[in-house]
């Protein structure tokens, strides 16, 4: 499939982001955050941390039940629960095999306002990088990865530069060690509400009444 930014933007659009929140400025800026968290180690999240609720999702890019979740479900609570200030939502990489954890750490070197609509744009394209079956050598994974990256405005010297960065990986892999640890993440995707975890890709309803019982 032929993909241009004016289609990356349709994709992010169609999940429900234009609705009253600019596509490439959806990672709605928590006006709380430290410089740190336009580098690659930062928090990377949508709405305000002082929101009476927060999420945590742990997550793989090349989950198909994240798929599910991040195209079906997560645009309406953007909008129900982020958008009116009632919920912080952070998301945390548990990549469940080697291209996940390349389309993290691509992910996580774009600039913070670029994220929500790549990983959007990544899910919603899921068949097209991650599950090809022309996609044989680890060269093809990466050039099919470089294509939605470099619509988000990276390029390639940046591209291989996020791949490449072992201080990167180090830190998406301590973070998913420490979810085992501390929340025994063990599938994605899991969410994390008062300190309890919550598995599967659940619909709005179920979604709703986790943040209601909250």
């Amino acid at each position: 499939m032929q993909i241009d930014r004016r289609t990356l933007l349709g994709v992010v659009g169609g999940l429900g982001l234009a609705t009253g929140l600019d596509p490439m400025s959806a990672f709605a800026a928590d006006t709380t955050q430290t410089p740190a968290a336009k580098q690659p180690f930062g928090v990377r999240s949508l709405g305000k941390s002082t929101a009476p609720a927060t999420v945590i999702e742990y997550f793989s890019l090349t989950c198909p039940h994240c798929a599910f979740f991040a195209t079906r479900v997560l645009p309406k609570v953007v909008s129900v629960y982020v958008k009116t200030g009632k919920l912080y939502y952070i998301f945390k990489d548990f990549p469940l095999d080697a291209v996940a954890l390349m389309a993290a750490q691509v992910a996580r070197s774009l600039p913070p306002h670029e994220y929500y609509p790549f990983i959007s744009a990544l899910f919603a394209s899921q068949d097209q990088w991650a599950f090809n079956s022309d996609l044989k050598t680890k060269k093809q994974y990466q050039d099919a990865l470089f294509r939605y990256a470099a619509l988000a405005g990276m390029d390639r010297a940046s591209f291989d530069a996020a791949i490449a960065n072992a201080k990167l990986r180090t830190f998406i892999l301590n973070e998913q060690k420490r979810a085992e640890t501390k929340y025994h993440v063990n599938a994605t995707p899991s969410f994390i509400v008062d300190g309890r975890k919550h598995e599967g890709a659940m619909d709005f309803r179920q979604f709703s009444k986790m943040i209601k019982q909250a």
